[in-house]
């Protein structure tokens, strides 16, 4: 373990450091293309539930912009939820380190085709969900997802990002594990910091080129517009992943 300002803070690890106790819901996700800028810490600590603090390395944090397919959700240890259990979803999020030292991710925005999802999320966990229109599209080694949010504001928020996909990442860097080795997500439910684990295999990456980027999300989820190309672009085929009950953080 390292210490961060008199805290013991968990590792980077692409290895889950911990076991659930209890298992709320399993899912995949798929096709992943990950963007992510540097962006001062600073800027994003007001924008973080109370209890945690921007999580750094090498002194920047970062800014990610993601689309996916959801595969097979479901419910504790359950069968897939039929058809509102796979849809597609782009995230923006903020990568965070709570009082007891879990790393963790901040989400923005989650914008998802399936209205019953977004609902269910944001009623029961309180993250930000959207309900917007989306494709997927993949050609040879090019990968595509489109987004145009319906609800709630902004309405007509667009994102597109495409993608080619390279080759293996034999030795994923420090800030590959940084930016994707993350066991649970931190959010706010009623006036309680909560954090959320999750546990899934190691992430499987790929080298990735931006080809095309036109996105509104981001400033959209109240951060400042992204100033050049993304410091990090990769593509996973993705993961198993089973979600944990929440943990009060403040």
């Amino acid at each position: 373990m390292t210490s961060t300002r008199g805290t013991a803070v968990e590792p980077v690890t692409p290895l889950t450091p911990r076991p659930l106790r209890r298992t709320l819901s399993t899912q995949t996700w798929s096709d992943l293309c990950f963007l992510h800028w540097a962006v001062d810490p600073d800027q994003v600590a007001p924008l973080l539930p109370r209890g945690t603090r921007p999580d750094t390395l090498d002194g920047s944090t970062y800014v990610g912009l993601i689309g996916f397919r959801m595969v097979d959700l479901g419910l504790l240890r359950g069968p897939a939820l039929p058809w509102v259990g796979t849809f597609l979803e782009t995230n923006v999020r903020l990568y965070s380190v709570d009082r007891l030292g879990r790393r963790g991710v901040v989400f923005r925005s989650l914008d998802a085709t399936r209205l019953t999802a977004v609902l269910t999320a944001r009623a029961t966990l309180r993250l930000p969900y959207a309900w917007s229109r989306m494709s997927f599209d993949r050609s040879g080694d090019e990968i595509t997802y489109r987004c145009r949010r319906r609800w709630p504001e902004p309405r007509g928020a667009t994102s597109a990002m495409r993608i080619r996909v390279g080759r293996p990442v034999a030795e994923p860097t420090a800030l590959d594990h940084f930016l994707t080795a993350r066991w649970g997500l931190h959010t706010t439910i009623g006036r309680r910091s909560v954090h959320l684990p999750n546990e899934h295999p190691s992430w499987p990456l790929w080298s990735a080129d931006l080809l095309e980027l036109d996105d509104e999300l981001i400033v959209a989820g109240g951060l400042p517009a992204p100033i050049g190309p993304p410091q990090s672009v990769r593509y996973s085929p993705g993961v198993p992943v089973a979600f944990g009950a929440p943990d009060q953080v403040a």
